[in-house]
């Protein structure tokens, strides 16, 4: 990846001013009508603290017991829930959407990170200002970088043995966590790549930060086991722990990236000036909501199967996601844009028609037209 600033791009907003409008309306019309706000409440504090107790009972547990298929099903099962509290609070943290006040965000965003290993400051970045401000656009969306394994865009280059990637995918979205906690974080925060700049603290304040948050995960992720997990070698706990990472890796991907593959439209920015369309036209032909079966699954997964209703609202937590979802559906329909809601075979359906077709080598110029979902089997 290259280090080299990009251009400021941005978009025509003129063009979905009206629906802008009237979607920001109903939103606070709704606010209004229940006397709410945008942040967090406290059901979803007590879900917080739920998620934390069973994150840390688990590691308890896996360290305390003295049979073996303990410490492999609790320590895995530590990881799961130290993702679930990423999607659930760091997400929403990163947009400021728990507190009204960002420093309470951005510490709590500081320790909810270390079981997972994830610097929050990289991620913020990479998600924030690359993957929200640019979403599918090319050079500028950092989650559609050329990675020389996945073809994930028309623009990328092709290799044979990506025809089979609608079957390796899966291996390459499990690796991503361990790429990214022990190779593109150093990268970010070492100026390799066009995050460094965007973060909020530079030089020794922000290096501090970055590796004193590397050893915190490291010391309870590694050296608290080994010393006191007697029976487990440091290659078997090694091999636990990179198992565990991929697992909830792949989760984390599927929930996010997908939905932006099996939407299937990508962008090259002009030359000059911005996008030729409005932010909310680029949004609603990037992305997907879908829906979860049950559907209360939705708020445990914090929303990010809702994921074209957080790209709208992204500073909303996301409590409130199934509310707006009705919103923009509502909207739309009195702007004549289309809003859909698919399920979840229907999203696994359309990422792998789309790996498929990236697999084939087929290229573009200008932007890429999505594949067609007229018909699902």
């Amino acid at each position: 990846m290259s280090n080299e600033p990009l251009r400021p791009l941005g978009y025509q907003h003129r063009h979905d001013q009206a629906f802008q409008k009237a979607l920001n309306n109903a939103a606070m019309q709704y606010l209004k009508d229940r006397s709410d706000h945008r942040f967090a409440d406290l059901r979803f504090y007590l879900k917080s603290l739920v998620l934390v107790l069973c994150c840390f009972g688990s590691y308890i547990v896996a360290l305390c017991a003295n049979a073996q298929w303990a410490f492999f099903t609790f320590y895995p099962l530590f990881i799961c829930f130290a993702l679930l509290l990423a999607i659930n609070l760091v997400h929403d943290a990163s947009h400021n959407a728990i507190f009204k006040h960002g420093k309470a965000n951005y510490w709590l965003n500081f320790w909810v990170t270390i079981p997972l290993g994830l610097d929050p400051e990289c991620w913020r970045v990479r998600h924030i200002i690359f993957h929200h401000a640019h979403t599918n656009i090319r050079h500028y969306d950092l989650d559609i970088e050329e990675n020389f394994v996945l073809r994930q865009t028309p623009y990328q280059r092709w290799y044979p043995f990506m025809r089979a990637q609608h079957l390796y995918w899966p291996l390459v979205a499990a690796m991503t966590f361990p790429a990214l906690i022990w190779f593109f974080d150093w990268l970010d925060r070492f100026h390799f790549t066009r995050v460094a700049p965007h973060m909020r603290h530079q030089g020794q304040k922000g290096l501090s930060t970055f590796l004193l948050a590397k050893f915190l995960h490291l010391f309870i992720a590694i050296i608290i086991p080994i010393l006191v997990v007697s029976d487990i070698s440091l290659g078997t706990l090694l091999l636990t722990y990179l198992l565990s990472q991929m697992f909830a890796s792949l989760i984390f991907v599927v929930l996010i990236l997908g939905t932006h593959w099996a939407k299937a439209t990508f962008y090259t920015p002009p030359q000059e000036g911005n996008m030729p369309h409005g932010f909310y036209t680029h949004t609603f032909s990037t992305t997907y909501d879908w829906h979860t079966t049950p559907r209360w699954l939705t708020y445990w997964l914090g929303g990010l199967n809702l994921h074209l209703t957080h790209h709208l609202f992204p500073n909303w937590n996301h409590r409130h996601y199934p509310a707006l979802a009705k919103i923009i559906e509502q909207t739309a329909k009195q702007f004549s844009m289309e809003y859909h809601c698919i399920n979840a075979k229907e999203l696994f359906i359309y990422q792998q028609r789309f790996l498929k077709e990236m697999g084939t080598g087929k290229q573009a110029d200008m932007h890429w037209i999505p594949i067609e979902r007229n018909s699902v089997h």
